[in-house]
């Protein structure tokens, strides 16, 4: 195909191209390299100086004229192309929808979920800590003497304590929040203390590694009678019971004093206990008035201040409330046992607790 430089012969040219690549070779053949305009600029160096004038004038028009004309006609060809592909690839609307799955709030954090709000409503903050404690903040500032038996190797984690004078354990309540609250702050204080906790310890109802929640409160005036009002609050709105019948017996611990356990009521029928009512007792928590020997090892004048505490296991609650039988699942990563007794992370009400 021979070449020329006329405007009207390169329009027709070029609009009776139908490729992209029949467009990219023409214009190769004009401006590549050994293309004809590039051919015709180096010749001018032979003319004279009025001639090489006029004729560089008519190329650079040329020029202009031909790489406008490529662009549009390669935006045409572009979309031409586009519009091709998308009929080709046109959706079928008519198809079933894929099958989604989403992921379930765990039960054990539904619970955390839970105890929060209801204890954040009355006044109570959150308060963490690590893992890994002294021996003096998971032991000897709450009076755990020496010679008790939670300090037994076969029932606490002691840890390699890097060259430490003090031994280090893997908590075994999480009550020495309560202990480093009290030695960074003064009272009045009103915190709860949800984590996880190690003992040594497995079967349906006890894992080497599970969750509690602890509450504490310290000022001048609170009573054995706050302490009982405070947690039949709580567990009517947990359990959502109104009518929870209850009782409280005298136990020891040897951080608080007096000391009492609470159980509640419950039915056993098909193996599934409901509680709330019956004539049989389950005990659900410990608690108590704060013992001032805590008290003065966290540098609180006893004289002053008094308070009480509580402590709960969140899996315990949790079966209780969720039906649960055996507490090793909530440990063993079954997708179908989680999407059973999970909750929807959509529904805002299973965690705020509305």
């Amino acid at each position: 195909m021979s070449l020329s430089l006329d405007k009207s012969d390169i329009s027709t040219r070029i609009g009776k191209l139908t490729s992209i690549a029949d467009l990219e070779a023409l214009r190769i053949s004009y401006l590549g390299k050994k293309g004809l305009i590039t051919l015709e600029m180096k010749s001018l160096s032979s003319l004279n100086v009025e001639d090489k004038k006029i004729k560089g004038q008519k190329l650079n028009e040329f020029k202009n004229f031909l790489e406008k004309e490529l662009l549009i006609k390669k935006n045409l060809l572009e979309n031409l192309v586009v519009n091709e592909k998308i009929k080709k690839e046109k959706i079928d609307v008519t198809l079933p929808s894929r099958d989604y799955q989403s992921g379930k709030i765990h039960p054990i954090s539904q619970s955390i979920f839970k105890i929060i709000d209801i204890f954040s409503a009355m006044g109570f903050s959150v308060e963490s800590g690590p893992d890994i404690e002294s021996d003096f903040n998971n032991f000897t500032a709450l009076n755990i003497p020496s010679h008790h038996p939670a300090r037994e190797m076969q029932d606490t984690f002691y840890l390699d304590s890097n060259n430490s004078h003090e031994e280090k354990v893997l908590r075994t309540h999480t009550s020495p929040v309560q202990v480093r609250t009290m030695l960074n702050s003064k009272p009045p204080i009103r915190i709860i203390v949800p984590g996880r906790t190690y003992r040594s310890d497995s079967d349906s109802t006890h894992t080497p590694m599970f969750h509690q929640v602890e509450g504490l409160l310290i000022d001048q005036s609170s009573t054995m009678a706050h302490l009982k009002g405070c947690l039949v609050d709580f567990l009517k709105d947990f359990f959502e019971i109104d009518n929870l019948n209850y009782r409280f017996r005298p136990s020891y611990f040897p951080f608080t004093e007096p000391s009492a356990e609470m159980d509640v009521a419950f039915t056993k029928k098909n193996n599934v206990i409901k509680i709330g009512e019956g004539d049989q007792w389950l005990e659900i928590l410990g608690c108590g008035m704060v013992n001032p020997k805590v008290l003065e090892n966290c540098k609180i004048d006893s004289k002053k201040f008094q308070g009480f505490a509580f402590g709960m296991g969140i899996e315990r609650l949790s079966m209780l409330k969720y039906g649960i039988t055996d507490m090793r699942g909530f440990f063993n990563s079954d997708f179908r046992w989680l999407n059973h007794y999970g909750f929807n992370p959509l529904d805002l009400s299973t965690i705020s607790g509305i």
